[in-house]
């Protein structure tokens, strides 16, 4: 009878391979579920903290950034589909961050803008994702996060991520 797995002399369980490189492709793709894992727990933790998770508190900080801005523009620059973002922008609306008007020129487009609770929220800075993130990137060198965002489009586009409005 042949085994799938060898075995060590004693005890009869499977021998430790040694081990192998994993190629460049699982490398990376390892890092990049290491930093959505990352970014997940990070995120729960803000929405028990904070009251806001990490997608929640992006599009607040994006939305008070750009006051006015439509939820199609907010989609394009969080490069995610409008569907996803639909959820996110009730969620915050219900819960008095955020609020909606009517577009003076197409009064089918609602334009976005916080509400002073938004604000607050807006404001925050410690325990964020976003200060983990500012902390990590402000000790790498210039062209590191160059060539480090140019691998992330290049990724991203692969995978069907809307580009940038």
């Amino acid at each position: 009878m042949r085994r799938s797995e060898p075995h060590s002399r004693r005890g009869g369980g499977p021998r430790r391979r040694s081990a192998a490189p994993l190629g460049q492709t699982l490398e990376f793709l390892q890092l990049l579920w290491a930093v959505d894992h990352g970014l997940t727990q990070v995120s729960k933790r803000m929405g028990r903290t904070m009251g806001v998770t990490g997608l929640q508190r992006l599009v607040v900080r994006l939305v008070g950034r750009r006051p006015g801005i439509s939820a199609g523009e907010l989609a394009g620059a969080l490069r995610l589909h409008p569907s996803t973002l639909t959820g996110v922008l009730r969620l915050l609306a219900e819960r008095g961050l955020l609020r909606r008007s009517v577009d003076e020129s197409d009064a089918r487009r609602a334009r976005l803008h916080l509400t002073a609770s938004g604000w607050r929220v807006d404001a925050l800075r410690a325990g964020t994702v976003e200060s983990r993130v500012r902390r990590a990137i402000a000790a790498c060198a210039p062209r590191d996060l160059a060539a480090t965002r140019r691998v992330l489009l290049r990724v991203g586009a692969s995978l069907g991520s809307p580009p940038a409005a």
